[in-house]
């Protein structure tokens, strides 16, 4: 069986050691501070997390740009040059132009490579989520599965992945065009922390609103109980934009909580093109569960 690759995109907050040891390659989006335009690295090689961070909670704002057609048929070359078919998983369509930037590119790599397989998924998530999503297509391929196998798993499954998120401070979300001005203000007054989730067209919705940081990550737990399920590759992430302590505040809770304590639990930072939008003090947790229903 022809070997086949599994690439992703600066949105999947993979780190160096969870690529490694889940051999997922993936193509850098772009930040960009002013006129400094940089790769949205997810070793934070051009920009540490905490200045990233830092810099946000000072009033710089960050914007993002999405991966290009072209770069994408630059690398489906590349991996076919090397004898490699291609699993694509990209950010959710609802919120980066990736994947349909990947599927132009696959149509112009097949056009000269016909006797290749590129498959390109619509993750419909972003953030650890979609790393998630990647580790398990990564499980998949260890265990024998033909890129074929793999693609119709991952479809099947991508809407069991469970995002319960909260966001510590509205402007992020202002700034970024993600909330009207006078929600942010009136909800900074009033300490309201929205309830996000990702919905079944892949985006990012506020469902709720609860009052208190603490409060929104009790809420958080009691989504995580209510919605979390059994699944053969189940991992547990929690992702943090420069909140190591509520993050690990929020990792013992989830151990309370889990019915099963040998799933692993990963702590990272959210990378730098969710985080722009988002913000510094934002926090999830991301699990395989009941899949999403909910469409806004």
């Amino acid at each position: 069986m022809k070997k086949f690759v599994i690439v992703t995109d600066s949105c999947a907050d993979l780190n160096a050691d969870l690529r490694a040891k889940y051999d997922i390659d993936y193509l850098c989006m772009r930040v960009i501070e002013g006129i400094v335009d940089m790769p949205a690295d997810l070793d934070w090689h051009f920009l540490p997390a905490k200045t990233f961070y830092d810099k946000m909670r000072e009033g710089v704002r960050f914007t993002t740009s999405q991966i290009t057609s072209s770069d994408y048929a630059r690398a489906f070359d590349e991996y076919i040059s090397q004898g490699c078919d291609v699993l694509s998983i990209s950010c959710s369509s609802a919120l980066s132009g990736s994947y349909k930037a990947s599927t132009v590119a696959r149509e112009e790599v097949l056009a000269k490579h016909p006797d290749s397989k590129i498959y390109c998924i619509d993750s419909l998530n972003a953030c650890i989520g979609l790393g998630l999503i990647c580790i398990t297509a990564s499980k998949l391929r260890a265990e024998g599965k033909s890129i074929e196998e793999t693609a119709a798993y991952i479809e099947e499954n991508k809407l069991r992945m469970n995002q319960f998120a909260t966001a510590d401070d509205l402007v992020y979300l202002k700034r970024a065009g993600r909330v009207a001005p006078t929600s942010a203000f009136f909800g900074g007054l009033l300490k309201i922390k929205p309830i996000i989730i990702s919905d079944a067209a892949g985006q990012n919705v506020a469902t709720e609103k609860v009052k208190g940081r603490m409060a929104s990550i009790n809420r958080l737990i009691q989504l995580f109980r209510e919605h979390y399920k059994p699944f053969p590759y189940q991992m547990i992430a929690i992702a943090h934009a420069d909140c190591i302590e509520d993050a690990e505040t929020l990792k013992a809770k989830v151990k309370e909580a889990m019915p099963d304590s040998s799933v692993e639990i990963l702590v990272d930072y959210i990378g730098p093109i969710v985080g722009a939008t988002v913000g510094p003090g934002t926090i999830a947790v991301y699990c395989f569960g009941d899949e999403v229903a909910f469409k806004a």
